[in-house]
């Protein structure tokens, strides 16, 4: 029995043939940029630095993976930002959004314990432990802690889907963008977020609820009211 080989794809051979291939590669290429040109869009005036980021109540800081327990570098520098905006009276209240889906895994816990080692009172930080993506944590944000304004904090790779998402979600949003090395886990973070870009728009499309909504939580009411 003869045993199959695959050959290697042949080119089209006429001119025909290679115009067509071009223009489907083309055509691939466009609907592939088209969810990152939306965000584009839809962020484009939008974004600041925590030097000139609005004064707004409410501040969200994504989770961003930890090391043994504690923030990963790129999270503290996310919980750095939302410290100095704190310090410096722009926001009164950290929503820390994470995961914490396993017993010996939590994010939003140890976020909460960095900030308040940099200064953040504990009773100004409330804590989301379902913010599983960035979907989730928008949804969540809006209708589980009734935040309708927020300044989001990220790095810049990630935070135009951030305010993007959360402008959809209901939640007028305003995106900081932190200062992260260029390594292996920058360049990681930026192709993802090619892929993630498309989850971004059928997110945006279908609005779906989030893997865990729940009733409504006064922790934002609650740390605004206790510091007036």
């Amino acid at each position: 029995m003869r045993q199959f080989r695959p050959g290697r794809p042949r080119l089209p051979r006429t001119r025909a043939g290679q115009r067509r291939l071009v223009q489907a590669v083309m055509a691939v290429c466009v609907l592939a940029l088209l969810p990152s040109t939306w965000m584009y869009v839809v962020t484009g005036d939008r974004l600041r630095t925590t030097a000139d980021a609005p004064r707004t109540d409410v501040a969200v800081v994504f989770g961003a993976g930890l090391w043994d327990g504690e923030p990963s570098p790129y999270l503290a520098h996310r919980l750095d930002a939302a410290a100095t905006l704190y310090r410096e009276g722009r926001i009164k209240v950290v929503l820390v959004t994470g995961d914490n889906s396993r017993e010996d895994y939590d994010e939003p816990d140890a976020m909460r314990a960095y900030l308040t080692r940099h200064g953040v009172p504990d009773a100004r930080i409330v804590s989301d432990y379902a913010g599983f993506d960035t979907w989730d944590s928008c949804v969540r944000a809006r209708k589980v802690f009734g935040v309708h304004r927020a300044v989001l904090i990220s790095q810049g790779f990630h935070i135009r889907r951030a305010v993007a998402l959360c402008q959809e979600a209901g939640v007028v949003s305003y995106g900081v963008g932190v200062d992260a090395k260029h390594d292996v886990t920058w360049y990681y973070g930026g192709a993802r977020e090619v892929l993630a870009a498309g989850k971004a728009v059928l997110d945006a499309v279908f609005r779906p609820d989030p893997r865990f909504l729940g009733p409504k939580e006064p922790g934002v009411a609650r740390a605004l009211a206790a510091g007036r």
